[in-house]
């Protein structure tokens, strides 16, 4: 399946009779990620749920239990490692949520977009330089739209800011800073202290290992891929030391994970240089005792948005001098359209509603055989700090080269995220 520019720009007339038919998504992981991506799914009317696929006879047989109880014909299941490709493979499937350990991603999104499926990855697309390529490759070969399921993207108080950003209120955007800080110990191991899949992570690479939940607001506020483009980063890693720590004092010195060696630095600080000469700094802080917090903070000619305080500061704006003043009217003020007509029956789950939001829009894009509201290009770009941060750490933190998916475009491209009317 080829989608062309024609059918794109037919998308909004043939909108109306496509979402009265039913959007077929098939699951391709069924753990707690995929199971619960499939619960908000099952909420939605229009979508139909004819195969789930996962390598656990029990997460499957759950997961199945949910789309009954729903009222929906018992999907088929599919359990071998290699069962996705059956699964994509489906006549009767238009898209595929694809919910997996990260080092599936990429070749299950290619599966997906090569049978003509619709792709919705979770985070990150991919993991390797290559895998961004491949991802890059099979969506223009195939015209088939491959989108990360980067759910920050659609946080409501991102949004709004983005709508501040796009009215002028910051002038000209010069600096982000953004992290995924959050501990995730209790997500990398089980309470008895084996290592996840997640876990492994840590003992085979150093690098900025999750930094899409930092880019997600990031790419939009910022026009990257449209407008501007990541030129080069350096990225530099403190000492591994809260890992073990962890668990020598959990469980003691002689603890297997007290005693191994991981590679996985504790605190990772990227510093990415743009083609235009902004920068940006995303921090990964994911295994050391803390609250959450993303950090973000996006500044320009004209004043500065900052998450931690849920504040900005507007010159000529803000009522005292140098005195920062609630995001909130402003929330109230530049709230996105997306966020206004979200029912109101929704249940605030999945991230307050950010996760259904995500979903809901992806859904659409399937049912009027529109593009995704993550192209693929932004996908692969926030993902692609994965491996360029290892290797500026294992040269000493020099600066690499990014690579430019979109070929040059990115000087032509306008932005087309999040855009109202």
């Amino acid at each position: 399946m080829r989608i062309d520019r024609r059918q794109f720009l037919a998308a909004p007339a043939a909108f109306a009779a496509a979402e009265r038919q039913p959007v077929r998504v098939g699951i391709v992981g069924t753990g707690g990620r995929g199971t619960g991506l499939l619960r908000l799914l099952l909420r939605m009317e229009q979508v139909a749920v004819p195969a789930l696929n996962d390598i656990r006879k029990e997460a499957l047989a759950r997961a199945a239990g949910f789309v009954t109880a729903s009222g929906r014909p018992a999907p088929k299941l599919y359990t071998g490692e290699e069962d996705y490709r059956r699964l994509v493979a489906r006549d009767d499937i238009d898209a595929v949520i694809i919910a997996t350990p990260w080092e599936w991603h990429a070749s299950m999104a290619v599966a997906a977009m090569r049978a003509g499926k619709y792709a919705g990855v979770e985070v990150p697309a991919a993991i390797t330089l290559d895998e961004c390529w491949e991802l890059v490759r099979v969506h223009e070969e195939t015209g088939v739209p491959c989108m990360m399921l980067e759910n920050w993207s659609f946080l409501r108080p991102n949004l709004a800011v983005l709508k501040m950003i796009r009215a002028g209120l910051f002038g000209e955007i010069v600096h982000c800073h953004c992290a995924h800080s959050h501990n995730c110990l209790y997500w990398y191991f089980d309470p008895e202290g084996n290592p996840r899949w997640s876990g492994l992570h840590l003992a085979r690479r150093n690098a900025d290992q999750y930094p899409t939940h930092s880019l997600g607001p990031v790419l939009s506020w910022m026009d990257i891929n449209c407008g501007d483009v990541f030129a080069t980063l350096t990225s530099t890693a403190t000492r591994s030391l809260g890992i073990n720590h962890y668990f020598r004092k959990k469980f003691g010195p002689d603890h297997p994970a007290a005693k191994r060696e991981w590679k996985q630095a504790d605190i990772v600080t990227t510093v990415v240089r743009t083609a235009r000469g902004n920068t940006i700094v995303i921090n990964n802080d994911m295994q050391l005792p803390r609250p959450y917090d993303n950090r973000w903070m996006i500044q320009g000619t004209e004043g500065l948005y900052d998450e931690a305080r849920s504040a900005v500061y507007l010159s000529g704006r803000s009522p005292q001098y140098e005195q920062w003043e609630p995001l909130a009217p402003y929330q109230e003020q530049y709230d996105h359209i997306w966020w206004r007509r979200m029912r109101e029956d929704v249940p605030d789950i999945g991230h307050g509603g950010t996760d259904y939001l995500e979903l809901k829009l992806f859904v659409d894009a399937v049912a009027s055989r529109s593009p995704t509201p993550i192209d693929v290009y932004d996908s692969v770009t926030m993902s692609v700090i994965i491996p360029l941060s290892e290797q500026s750490i294992a040269a000493g933190s020099a600066p690499v080269a990014c690579p430019d998916f979109t070929r040059g475009r990115w000087k032509t491209r306008k932005p087309v995220f999040a855009l109202e009317g």
